[in-house]
């Protein structure tokens, strides 16, 4: 049973671009790249057609998991967000320990990207913020093993 897939506006888009690219563009690569190995001849020792056809696999197997999660997508509304508590679509400023402050939106799963400041709902960080309000003081369990208190400075919609 697949999850479900949580999305800003701006996911969704991405993913809907993605799709367009892979079914247009890079089908017709793929194809073209099987066509051309063919014409080597023999294609039980080809290895161009072997490269090509194992592209071909990743991709339709890229496509189905994009259709999934835009068939099981809930996109988040911009409207709907409430700044009052740290949500899924919410841009968060938070405090370490060392007084260090930085901004991050979450997002769902799909669109966690660290290094765009966007954290999953489902990460440690992200799941230790859900549902705190400005102010509150949160514990976060890492990976490492060592537990860190990060301060909520600010709750706004994310963007």
């Amino acid at each position: 049973m697949p999850k479900d897939v949580i999305l800003t506006p701006e996911g969704l888009e991405k993913l809907k671009a993605e799709l367009e690219e892979l079914t247009t563009v890079k089908r017709r690569e793929v194809a073209e790249r099987i066509k051309d190995a063919r014409e080597y001849g023999d294609i039980s020792e080809n290895s161009e057609y072997d490269d090509a056809k194992n592209e071909q696999a990743m991709l339709e197997t890229r496509i189905l998991s994009l259709e999934e999660k835009l068939r099981s997508a809930t996109v988040v509304d911009a409207s709907d967000i409430s700044t009052d508590v740290v949500g899924v679509g919410t841009a968060v400023q938070i405090k370490d320990e060392a007084g260090k402050s930085v901004t991050y939106t979450i997002v769902g799963s799909t669109e966690a990207n660290p290094a765009e400041k966007k954290l999953s709902n489902e990460s440690p960080v992200g799941r230790a913020l859900m549902g705190h309000a400005k102010g509150d003081t949160v514990q976060v369990q890492l990976p490492n093993g060592n537990a860190r208190k990060l301060t909520i400075e600010k709750i706004e919609v994310g963007g």
